[in-house]
């Protein structure tokens, strides 16, 4: 399937209603919230893609939009929902993710505030410029806050979103080098959906140890 409006509107759609059934399962379980909504939020991502497309590329308020929530918000959201999600066993090593987050986050706010964020349509993908200083330190940064907390996180299914969210950014960087920013992100979007199964799954085990916490309450 090639991108277009057509397509970003569509996937987006479907993501997002995913992400929201994904919140649902979730609202039992305050920690899983974040992770639990990111499919809504790349989603939504996709919609704003959408009309990026509409309107031919350009500098205007959605490819603002689309550049905060893909760049400074996701360096931030995905480690902090990750260290959430995390028994706290486990969150010590994710620290320096989140770190890694924080800083990343931090400059590319920074350059989104100084400078203009420009979007051109280049055949059935979309490239986006932003000129940022030492891009590969700061991609560096990204992944390591993005990809680096999933695979760090000790929880299987994360691991695998991790995985395939890895290696959806290898061949985005391979395939369109230009567009490699709007490709991956569509990528991880698909790939979200994911995220449902894990709430799911997370539901259905606090499920059976609540009940055997209850049975055990029970006996004489």
């Amino acid at each position: 399937m090639c991108w277009s409006a057509t397509a970003d509107l569509a996937a987006g759609t479907g993501i997002a209603a995913v992400g929201a059934v994904a919140v649902a399962l979730a609202a039992r379980r305050p920690r899983d919230l974040p992770l639990a909504a990111l499919p809504l939020l790349l989603g939504a991502h996709q919609i704003v893609e959408a009309v990026v497309w509409h309107h031919d590329g350009g500098t205007g308020p959605a490819t603002l939009i689309w550049a905060v929530i893909a760049l400074p918000l996701l360096a931030l959201w995905v480690p902090a929902a990750v260290l959430c999600a995390v028994p706290p066993g486990a969150r010590r090593r994710l620290l320096i993710p989140l770190a890694a987050g924080a800083a990343t986050a931090a400059v590319l706010a920074h350059a989104l505030a100084t400078r203009t964020v420009s979007a051109e349509i280049r055949g059935h993908t979309v490239g986006y410029s932003l000129g940022l200083p030492h891009p590969a330190l700061v991609v560096a940064g990204y992944l390591l806050a993005t990809v680096g907390s999933l695979l760090l996180s000790g929880d299987r299914g994360l691991i695998l979103f991790g995985v395939l969210v890895a290696a959806g950014a290898a061949v985005s960087l391979v395939l369109w080098r230009r567009e490699y920013i709007s490709t991956w992100c569509a990528f991880a979007a698909v790939c979200s959906v994911l995220l449902t199964l894990w709430v799911e799954r997370r539901r259905a085990a606090g499920a059976v140890s609540g009940a055997g916490s209850g049975s055990v309450r029970m006996r004489p």
